[in-house]
């Protein structure tokens, strides 16, 4: 009986333990698919909200920097550009002064440079010319009243060399020719003072052009130094305009002070050439004197024969 009955019991748990696991088994299909179709739905809003918040994240940084980029562009304080003109214009109002007090300066120079040059040729000229009519055979008056209608440097020289002669006694005179040579040394250098107004001018230009256009940097400089401490920081963008409109006085200096050292240099030896000229055609004249009385001193001799 004992057999029977264990053998009973063990049918029993074994009857019970497979409707427990078909229990289970019945009870784990309808469950197992129900979270694989919650999780994709679970899931697919969380795949889906990082997406916008991964494309507004680019979307508004390049939004954020943007404004950066175009105020520093478009900053107030800053030219628009960096040519001559804006930074001229961008300037502070003693820079400004500066560069319009060079810019007269060198116009100055170029009008004096082209009045001097059309000046000294035209003189040059005709002295050259009156230099070649006494180098020829003829007398004192003859040469006075050619020139006597003159107003350059050569005639002024025999008008009066012909004065003197009018009023002296060209033939026992014996300070005569003393008296002609101071009076033809008195016209050369007043000739030669009358070429040569203006060049003082350009020497003046030459010399101080460079330091004004230094103190137009020096004050720009220190304009940007100044606005550097009150905007409080060292930016290139801030420090930059103002440092090139600074140099652009040192610049304008340079540009009026070169050509006006060069041109009158020039000039000075075109004058200087004039002046030899003039000591020419004051040889020449003091040759016509010397000729006339040795001519003088001939006829009274063979008057006196």
């Amino acid at each position: 009986m004992t057999n029977p009955k264990k053998a009973a019991g063990l049918l029993v748990l074994l009857a019970a333990a497979t409707s427990l696991m078909i229990a289970q088994a019945f009870a784990q299909t309808p469950v197992s698919p129900t979270p694989p179709a919650q999780a994709p739905a679970a899931q697919a809003p969380v795949a889906q909200t990082p997406a916008p918040a991964a494309i507004a994240a680019p979307a508004q940084a390049p939004a954020v920097q943007t404004p950066v980029v175009g105020q520093t562009a478009k900053n107030p304080t800053l030219p628009h550009n960096l040519s001559p003109w804006g930074m001229f214009m961008g300037a502070d109002i003693v820079v400004k002064l500066v560069m319009i007090g060079l810019a007269i300066a060198s116009l100055i120079t170029w009008t004096i440079c082209v009045a001097k040059l059309l000046e000294l040729r035209h003189e040059t000229r005709r002295a050259k010319k009156r230099i070649k009519v006494l180098g020829n055979d003829i007398s004192l008056m003859e040469a006075e009243r050619d020139a006597r209608n003159g107003k350059d440097a050569v005639s002024r020289l025999v008008q009066s060399a012909a004065a003197e002669a009018a009023l002296s006694d060209t033939v026992n005179d014996e300070g005569f020719k003393e008296r002609v040579e101071l009076r033809l040394s008195r016209v050369e250098a007043a000739m030669s003072r009358r070429i040569s107004r203006g060049t003082g001018v350009l020497a003046t230009i030459g010399a101080t052009a460079p330091f004004v256009g230094l103190f137009g940097t020096v004050w720009g400089i220190m304009n940007s130094f100044i606005g550097i401490s009150e905007a409080h920081t060292t930016n290139l963008a801030v420090v930059a305009p103002g440092i090139a409109e600074a140099l652009l006085a040192t610049a304008m200096g340079l540009i009026a002070a070169i050509p006006a050292v060069v041109i009158y240099n020039h000039l000075v030896r075109m004058i200087t050439a004039y002046r030899a000229l003039l000591g020419d055609a004051t040889a020449q004249v003091m040759l016509l004197i010397s000729r006339d009385q040795g001519r003088r001193s001939l006829r009274i001799a063979r008057a006196a024969e």
